[in-house]
């Protein structure tokens, strides 16, 4: 285990079994700044590869680093088709949140999890990637808000997508939102988490709060922000993403995409391709200054 930075590569590093859709996979742990073992990969991108499916020398420059939502971890099936989408922009750094799947920790349910954030970033980074985007859906897209609006050194993104994301905490306008917070909230509930879920919740409430993701979309500017939600999304309506888009005027960008539920889940290939493209486009530009 390493004791080194966020984001530093320490010898229980490995490759996954080889393969024609694994090539070059890279599996490891990262240490976050509070000390937490976050389970970690990276794929080099269809974009590696020359002529032949030969892998390139020269990592690609783009990293796209994706962040689950709730209940996720980077194996799961949705997540990984997420991932092979996205691989055709770029590299795709996928990792499991604290307290999912083979990740240390409990979940703070989008508290701490910046510092995974920021341990996975840091990774991209040092693995040779000089332009990295952050993706979060639903729980992660609060995540990818927060942590852009902190704008840290080494670990900040060049672009940032959030899918499916509240606006505020605590909302409970919606049975889904009802049924997370018994699960969270409630000791029963928490037990479903751990042994139906492989989600292992932390029993303490936040103190303090942490800022919101409307209170922390003003704070991201200049880096390019992109706002993704589904009309038919059952766990958070429309006033959500309008209020994230309103608190960024003339900044972030805002798709309202018809039929579309809640987060990886919903988010079909042709959507995905879509946010890897503006990903690839968007990443280390900044708005001109008027």
């Amino acid at each position: 285990m390493s004791n080194g930075p966020a984001g530093h590569i320490g010898r229980f590093a490995v490759r996954s079994r080889p393969g024609a859709h694994h090539r070059g996979r890279l599996r490891t742990f990262l240490r976050t700044a509070d000390g937490v073992r976050i389970d970690a990969a990276h794929d080099p991108g269809a974009v590696a590869h020359g002529t032949g499916g030969v892998p390139s020398d020269a990592p690609v420059d783009l990293a796209i680093v994706v962040a689950h939502g709730f209940t996720g971890d980077l194996e799961r099936p949705h997540v990984r088709r997420a991932a092979g989408v996205l691989a055709r922009y770029g590299a795709v750094v996928t990792f499991s949140f604290r307290g999912h799947g083979a990740s240390g920790g409990r979940s703070t349910v989008g508290d701490r999890e910046v510092l995974d954030l920021a341990a996975a970033v840091r990774w991209a980074r040092e693995l040779g990637h000089p332009r990295v985007v952050t993706v979060g859906f639903s729980m992660g897209g609060s995540v990818v808000l927060r942590h852009a609006a902190r704008h840290e050194e080494g670990a900040g993104p060049d672009a940032v997508v959030a899918v499916s994301v509240p606006a505020r905490w605590f909302y409970r306008g919606t049975a889904p939102m009802r049924r997370l917070h018994w699960l969270v909230l409630r000791p029963e509930g928490r037990l479903v988490g751990r042994y139906g879920m492989r989600t292992r919740i932390d029993h303490r409430v936040w103190d303090p709060v942490p800022a919101s993701p409307v209170e922390s979309v003003p704070l991201i500017a200049p880096t390019p922000l992109l706002i993704v939600h589904g009309d038919q999304d059952s766990y958070f309506p429309l006033d959500h993403p309008r209020m994230l888009a309103e608190a960024a005027p003339g900044h972030a960008e805002l798709w309202l995409e018809p039929g579309m539920g809640h987060a990886e889940h919903a988010s079909d290939d042709a959507l995905l391709a879509r946010i890897g493209g503006w990903a690839a486009s968007r990443a280390g530009r900044r708005p001109a200054r008027h």
